[in-house]
């Protein structure tokens, strides 16, 4: 096996040397924390994992460790409410107004490091979060406006609580199955995570972060990366039907805005299947709605949270099935620029198979600006099977658009719209409202609609409906647009494209 870091191949050590059992029933924890401990101690090296049912709380992770999952290992995470222990109690780091419990903590994990140095997590073993929580209470920022999608309105408060447990109920328990923050140089690869939590991987403010080759089948986020730098995703399989796959963030939860910068997503297939039927092969679709009321979501995107915004982004050679499209989104003050999404191709999309949205929510200290988005080039995408109701969406601000924006070789098939009609209205700004697709409503146009863009570069848009009542393209306050190639076929005849009176002519 290669090793990340060579170095640590000169000293082995053993968990079951350690005590560790690995029969399922027994505690490990202690063994696997003090084979860890030792390899660090010792000047670093590599911790293996025969195989074997180990049963586990909170595994700290130390500097300079490799450790290695062999075949037929699997560390299944234990359960505060059976088994005689607890998960590390979250962390105290100030004042968490402006983010959520679960992105807040990373120490409440099965397995989690912090400030720790040259680590990595190696395959092919598994780690089972079973008896982790997608539980937490919600941010404490009091405006509140924003802090729930709108689908989310006619949910009651006790709907609301079951998914957003308080503060005291989750002291003793994990949420993540891997927590990193502030860590430099890690290496996740080949192993396979089952129901992770909250978060299958949550690293914030990680420096040198390279994910590969993992395969990961939970019930809601993925892989997400706060405030990350020099980081690469490659050939990893995610599916998360009741939330985000990959996701790139850049919140406040250090207590203070990090830009999220030099980050590929690359060979990667996202989905919202039902859960655990991408682990067994059976991709089960019985599975509707998310908790959020909207359709199954497990897809690749930047946000919501956002304030320190997001920095030469490559996202290249992915794939999307029975999830939410691509989407691009700053609402908290951040700036996105340098932004490269292409060679996707999107099956069966359950709302907008591009979503770009620059908005004001302003979940930060008082003070907090308007961000921006620029320089965000698109580029041979193609999706199919599209919900009808939801446009590809670019939708900026009156006071702050989206600015240069390309779109080149993009082709998008929706499913029939002959029931999407639209009341003659404006779609409603809702500066402040959480982003998500299905935000506005019926689209104005069946196949792009943009508003408040200003520097619009299209070479290349085929769009199909089989019919729909709406038109194919609507710009409304768009500027500086140029286009070419753009071709749109429906079995209804369509009045074509629909400009605004402050737009740009074509």
């Amino acid at each position: 096996m290669r090793l990340p870091f060579p170095g640590h191949a000169c000293r082995q050590f053993d968990v079951r040397e350690q005590g560790a059992a690995g029969d399922g029933r027994r505690l490990d924890t202690p063994a696997f924390n003090a084979a860890i401990a030792l390899a660090s101690a010792t000047g670093g090296g590599v911790v293996r994992v025969p195989a074997g049912n180990y049963r586990c709380f909170s595994i700290r992770l130390r500097s300079d460790v490799t450790v290695v999952l062999e075949a037929g290992a699997t560390i299944i995470a234990a359960d505060p409410d059976l088994d005689p222990g607890s998960y590390d109690l979250p962390e105290d780091r100030g004042e968490q107004l402006y983010q959520d419990f679960g992105h807040s903590h990373w120490h409440n994990s099965l397995i989690w490091g912090d400030a720790v140095r040259r680590v990595a997590i190696l395959g092919p073993g598994v780690i089972d979060g079973r008896a982790l929580t997608r539980d937490g209470p919600g941010a404490r920022w009091k405006r509140q406006a924003g802090e729930r999608p709108l689908s989310m309105q006619a949910m009651t408060a006790a709907e609301i609580d079951a998914l957003e447990r308080d503060a005291a109920y989750m002291q003793g328990r994990g949420n993540k199955a891997i927590g990193l923050v502030e860590a430099r140089d890690v290496h996740l690869s080949g192993f396979t995570i089952r129901d992770g939590g909250h978060f299958a991987i949550l690293a914030t403010g990680v420096d040198g972060l390279v994910i590969e080759d993992l395969t990961i089948d939970t019930a809601r986020d993925g892989i997400d990366l706060d405030g990350v730098r020099n980081a690469r995703v490659e050939r990893c399989r995610v599916n998360t039907p009741n939330d985000d796959a990959i996701v790139l963030k850049s919140s406040w939860a250090l207590g203070r805005a990090i830009p999220c910068e030099d980050v590929v997503v690359r060979g990667c297939a996202v989905s919202g299947f039902d859960p655990g039927t991408l682990l067994d092969g059976s991709r089960g679709t019985r599975q509707q709605i998310a908790p959020d009321r909207d359709r199954v979501t497990g897809r690749i995107k930047l946000g919501t949270e956002s304030n320190g915004g997001f920095r030469r982004i490559r996202i290249e050679d992915c794939r999307f099935e029975r999830s939410r499209g691509l989407a691009l989104e700053t609402v908290d003050g951040g700036v996105v620029e340098d932004v490269i999404a292409r060679d996707l191709r999107l099956q069966d999309v359950t709302t907008a198979p591009i979503f770009l949205r620059l908005g004001d929510r302003r979940r930060g200290p008082p003070g907090s600006s308007l961000g921006a988005m620029r320089g965000i080039t698109l580029e041979r995408i193609v999706a199919d099977g599209i919900d009808p109701r939801f446009a590809a969406m670019l939708v900026g601000l009156p006071q702050a658009p989206i600015e240069a924006v390309t779109l080149r070789d993009i082709a998008l098939t929706y499913r029939d719209g002959s029931g999407c009609k639209r009341a003659d209205v404006p779609a409603p700004e809702l500066a402040d409202a959480y982003p998500e697709p299905s935000m506005f409503g019926i689209t104005p146009a069946w196949g792009l609609w943009a508003r408040h863009v200003r520097g619009l570069h299209i070479d290349g848009l085929t769009l199909h409906t089989p019919a729909d009542p709406r038109p194919p393209l609507v710009l409304e306050d768009v500027q500086a647009v140029t286009a070419a190639r753009i071709r749109h076929t429906a079995v209804e005849p369509q009045r074509g494209l629909t400009i605004s009176r402050t737009a740009s002519t074509i």
